[in-house]
């Protein structure tokens, strides 16, 4: 459960907050498309993989899958589907979820962080650029540089500490959580477990509330 559970519910958890809706139904279909996959012998420096010579590299069985695809049902009869892959060419950390409602849909895609697509019914569609002057001020805290200056990956991780720690400094243990909790842990624990058993049914299963 590799990719799913390290991509997929990552996935999950943004739309579940961004939509307030959560999975009720899961239909998967899983596959380890490369079954055997080369591996240094020794220790390597990190991000240069070409720098190694074939005799370097030993054949090791995979028996995780590398490619999942899901449908679901959210709750209030929303219907949704995401798929994961370690095997997609030109890919390095690519994470993408699109929300379509009655109105109007919108778009965000993780290797072009700084872009929002907003597709309209009745006018043209609109690409936003993050400008910290245009956000509205309950999100404006998360965006830490001027207009033209790139966020990403790494500041994620600034804006997780930075949410927990303000939490805390607070003192109000009662108050909304700007923040994945271990209840919200253990629901995606327990969704990739519908998801292993769908696949493995062949079928449609309930995730456990």
């Amino acid at each position: 459960m590799r990719a799913i559970a390290d991509i997929g519910t990552n996935w999950l958890d943004l739309v579940q907050a961004l939509t307030g809706l959560y999975v009720t139904e899961v239909c998967a279909d899983l596959k380890t498309v490369w079954p055997t996959r080369r591996r240094p012998q020794g220790s390597v420096e990190t991000f240069c993989a070409g720098s190694l010579p074939e005799a370097g590299l030993i054949d090791v069985p995979i028996t995780t899958e590398d490619y999942g695809s899901v449908l679901m049902h959210f709750d209030h009869g929303v219907r949704g589907s995401f798929t994961v892959s370690q095997v997609s060419a030109g890919h390095k950390n690519c994470l993408r979820f699109e929300i379509a409602g009655s109105a109007g849909s919108v778009a965000w895609n993780s290797e072009h962080p700084n872009e929002l697509w907003m597709g309209e019914r009745d006018r043209p569609n609109e690409l936003l650029t993050r400008d910290p002057a245009l956000l509205h001020a309950a999100v404006r805290p998360y965006a830490n540089y001027p207009g033209g200056h790139n966020e990403g990956f790494p500041d994620t991780f600034k804006q997780l500490f930075r949410a927990i720690y303000h939490y805390i400094d607070a003192g109000d243990y009662r108050a909304a959580k700007a923040f994945p909790t271990f209840a919200d842990g253990h629901r995606e624990i327990v969704l990739c477990g519908a998801i292993l058993r769908s696949q493995r049914a062949r079928a449609w299963v309930s995730v456990p509330v």
